[in-house]
């Protein structure tokens, strides 16, 4: 049997064989809109590969080398990680950041799925969304210059304090015990509004018939919230505490403008701030960029033991199903 080629004029294929199929060329257009996407995400890989991967490959770099900025380079391998974990220092700029991430996280969160509750049941939010959200666009300087004004002995929140509770205006900027936890205030307070957006969309999403059909059957404002809109809102709420978690552990320009120097006797000092003192207040690179990779593997580790947990507390909608 003989098999002819489609196109006309071409010579028929040896009987017994399959033609060989077209070839298929890729249209200009194609070609053009490649071009065109190559153009758009040009300048972000550009932005990345200068100041994300650059960065990180030169603190790869400086953290097993010596060096001061000024004078050469030298390789000293392993000595920056040894000489950190062997700093008091470090050890307490971690204990203060896991700190700030214990208290932050969970009590933030809380707050902000019980405002997102809250707003949900009103009709008309967008004043309150707007005074929610405006700390989430203030700068962290500012926000941190007013909380220190307000912390202030004769400031208004150690003014209120001492008025009704008939006590001495407390310290909060000097006494170690009250630094940290002032830091913790200024945190909480600067990242609620966005976490009440992200919750109040979660719980608008929730399908209304779910609601109505646990109403029929007896259920109460409470029994609906932790039997049915927590487990349905649980994957927002994860999503949330990993986000809240990463940016605690870098919590910096706070403790920089509220509390001098990490102080009082180091109470407020964080890991970033350590980083930020051994390099540009010490100009000891090397250390420097060894406590960053240090801070790097915590964060993984704590976002993995995270992802790990998590699947004994998040309810997708598809294991509901």
């Amino acid at each position: 049997m003989t098999y002819i080629e489609g196109a006309v004029g071409e010579a028929a294929a040896p009987s017994g064989t399959l033609p060989e199929p077209p070839r298929r060329t890729e249209s200009a257009w194609r070609r053009r809109d490649r071009r065109w996407g190559y153009l758009f995400v040009g300048p972000q890989l550009i932005g990345m590969a200068v100041f994300v991967v650059l960065p990180f490959a030169a603190s790869l770099v400086l953290a097993f080398s010596k060096w001061d900025g000024l004078s050469d380079l030298e390789w000293v391998g392993f000595e920056n990680f040894s000489s950190q974990f062997q700093d008091g220092l470090l050890w307490r700029s971690i204990i203060n950041t896991l700190l700030i991430a214990i208290i932050t996280v969970p009590i933030g969160l809380g707050l902000a799925v019980i405002i997102a509750v809250a707003l949900e049941k009103l009709k008309t939010r967008t004043l309150y969304l707007v005074l929610f959200f405006a700390p989430v666009v203030t700068s962290t300087v500012a926000v941190a210059m007013i909380w220190q004004q307000m912390f202030r002995a004769d400031g208004v929140m150690s003014a209120t304090i001492s008025k009704v509770f008939g006590i001495a205006p407390p310290d909060w900027l000097g006494d170690p015990r009250l630094a940290l936890i002032a830091v913790c205030i200024v945190t909480i307070w600067s990242s609620l509004g966005l976490n009440v957006v992200i919750f109040l969309a979660g719980l608008q999403n929730i399908s209304p018939a779910v609601i109505e059909a646990a109403r029929i059957d007896g259920a109460g404002a409470w029994r609906i919230f932790w039997s049915i809109r927590l487990p349905l809102l649980s994957p927002i709420v994860f999503f949330s505490s990993v986000v809240a978690f990463i940016s605690s552990l870098q919590t910096f320009d706070t403790v920089y403008v509220l509390v001098a120097n990490g102080g009082p006797d180091n109470a407020t000092r964080t890991i970033v701030y350590h980083i930020y003192d051994l390099g540009f207040g010490r100009f000891e690179f090397g250390p420097s960029s060894a406590a960053s990779i240090i801070l790097l593997i915590l964060t993984l580790v704590i976002t993995a033991i995270q992802f790990g947990v998590q699947k004994k507390f998040v309810h997708y909608e598809e294991d509901a199903a």
